[in-house]
């Protein structure tokens, strides 16, 4: 693969300004086949240059794995997705549905429905996000209660729709995590490193990094008040009350592209099976039914998030974000692919075989012109000189 095309991209956008740094890497189901980085760790503080083996916080990046990590237990027997979620923590049996408001006071109700573990795999419980629903950040302010990067307690957040009716993505994976510690009897970090990093052999992709993997991790970045960009260094617990399984994984781009690579190859990876192949299909396909996948989700928080404007085409299988149609010059129909909340994207194209993924630490999540800009232009570049 001639990399130049992708590599101008990389550098172009930390010049511009559009991103502080950049890593991405492409592979296909034999290697990779390209990697490149521009930008130091830390605007003003780092010379170094990011590549494919420095760190980056992958945020819901996780998800996918915490996804293959309760499809095992499917595969196993041990987990039923029609199954209530309550069947596995009882816990969640508290969770109302928020229906509206009594001046400033949030008026709740049980759900008409209980919601499964299907339904947290699919992102369909009705249980969202701040930063994408602005019911809930007005819940957050009326009530106190902490996002789910500040304490376990956010797992408590009410429902925004009744299970089943709507998509609204949002926690359900950090319940998801919380099954999938309760069918294994070990904690999630345990899960993951035993069935899925370990023997994919991903040593740098862990939920707690040591001093020297640390030490190779970008800053998070926002925009300072002359509109560049200012390193404000580690935004998540470095004790954390509980493994989440929705943001929780730190990574390498490296070290990610071998999950990638083992989707590619229809659940393995050098002589290593995590999935079957038949459920890696099912991952790949629609799983919502009848519920439309929203062609537009606005921002309810600026700060922390541009809005999604996907447009039609679009689904979620297990764990993905799935494109029913090809888009032009770039992936075909049927990847799945997702993102991270500090602007970190990753894309597996089975029917093209090939796969990539692109790696900054910043915020807002995809303004249209800067990452946004940059994501698309670079899966452009790895069709063009595939």
């Amino acid at each position: 693969m001639d990399g130049s095309g992708i590599d101008g991209v990389l550098q172009d956008a930390v010049e511009r300004g559009a991103v502080p740094h950049v890593a991405a890497i492409v592979a296909d189901r034999d290697g990779v086949l390209h990697e490149g980085g521009a930008g130091p760790r830390a605007v003003g503080e780092d010379p170094g240059t990011v590549d494919a083996g420095t760190h980056f916080r992958i945020m819901s990046m996780t998800k996918m794995v915490a996804t293959v990590a309760a499809l095992q237990q499917v595969e196993r027997g041990e987990l039923d997705l029609a199954a209530p979620v309550t069947e596995y923590r009882p816990e969640f049996g508290q969770i109302q549905v928020l229906e509206g408001w009594d001046g400033d006071t949030p008026r709740l109700r049980p759900p008409r429905t209980p919601a499964t573990v299907h339904h947290l795999v699919t992102h369909t419980s009705g249980l969202g996000y701040w930063f994408w629903n602005e019911q809930l950040v007005r819940y957050q302010d009326a009530t106190g209660l902490p996002t789910v990067l500040g304490g376990a307690r956010a797992l408590m957040a009410p429902m925004v729709a009744d299970p089943g009716t709507a998509f609204v993505y949002g926690i359900g994976t950090d319940w998801l995590g919380k099954v999938v510690e309760a069918v294994a009897g070990r904690s999630l970090d345990v899960v993951v490193e035993e069935q899925i990093t370990g023997p994919l052999g991903m040593d740098d992709t862990m939920f707690l990094l040591d001093d020297a993997r640390r030490d190779n991790c970008v800053d998070l970045h926002v925009r300072g008040a002359d509109g560049g960009w200012r390193a404000i260094g580690e935004p998540l617990p470095q004790q954390p009350e509980w493994w989440a399984a929705g943001h929780g994984l730190y990574s390498t781009p490296r070290d990610y592209v071998r999950f990638q690579r083992a989707l590619l190859r229809d659940g393995e990876l050098d002589g290593t099976r995590i999935l079957r192949p038949e459920t890696v299909d099912a991952a790949f396909r629609s799983q919502i039914g009848d519920i439309p996948f929203p062609e537009v989700i606005p921002t309810a928080d600026p700060a922390t998030t541009d809005s999604l404007r996907l447009g039609p085409g679009w689904t979620w299988g297990h764990g993905l974000l799935v494109n029913t149609v090809d888009l032009p010059g770039r992936r075909r129909a049927g990847s799945g692919a997702w993102a991270g909340l500090f602007n970190t994207h990753f894309w597996v194209d089975r029917a093209a075989g090939i796969c990539g993924s692109i790696y900054t630490n910043s915020l807002p999540f995809i303004p249209e012109r800067d990452a946004w800009r940059t994501y698309v232009e670079f899966e452009q570049a790895v069709y063009a000189a595939s």
